[in-house]
C-alpha cells in the first residue's frame, strides 16, 4: 500500500468512526422520568426520616456525623430537580435566526 493510500483509508476509517450519532427520540422523555423519580425519592427518604427521628435523635443531629443522610437525600433531590429543569429548558429552546436556518439547511442537506 502507498502513503496516500494508507493515508486515504486512516482518513476513511476516522471519518466513519467520528460520524455523529443522534439520540434516540425517547432519550429526553426517559431522563425527565428518571430524574423526576430521584426528586420523589429523595423527598420520601427525607419525609420518613424526619418521621422517625425520636426526642434523642433530634438531639443527636447536634453532632456533623449524624448528617449524612439527610444531605445526600438533599443533593439527590437537588441535582435531579436542576437536571429536569435544564431539560424542560432545553426542550423550550427554539433555535432562531442564522442558526435555525444554517440547522435546516443541514437537516435538509443530510441523506436519511
Amino acid at each position: 500500500m502507498t502513503d496516500a493510500a494508507s493515508n486515504f483509508e486512516f482518513e476513511r476509517l476516522l471519518s466513519d468512526a467520528l460520524h455523529p450519532v443522534d439520540p434516540p427520540p425517547d432519550l429526553a422523555t426517559r431522563m425527565e422520568t428518571a430524574f423526576a423519580s430521584i426528586a420523589e425519592l429523595a423527598a420520601a427518604e427525607l419525609s420518613n426520616w424526619a418521621d422517625e427521628l425520636s426526642e434523642s435523635e433530634v438531639d443527636a443531629l447536634r453532632d456533623p456525623r449524624n448528617w449524612v443522610r439527610p444531605v445526600v437525600a438533599v443533593a439527590a433531590g437537588t441535582v435531579a430537580g436542576g437536571a429536569l429543569v435544564l431539560l424542560e429548558l432545553r426542550r423550550r429552546r427554539r433555535p432562531s435566526g442564522l442558526r435555525a436556518s444554517a440547522e435546516s439547511l443541514l437537516k435538509d442537506l443530510r441523506p436519511d
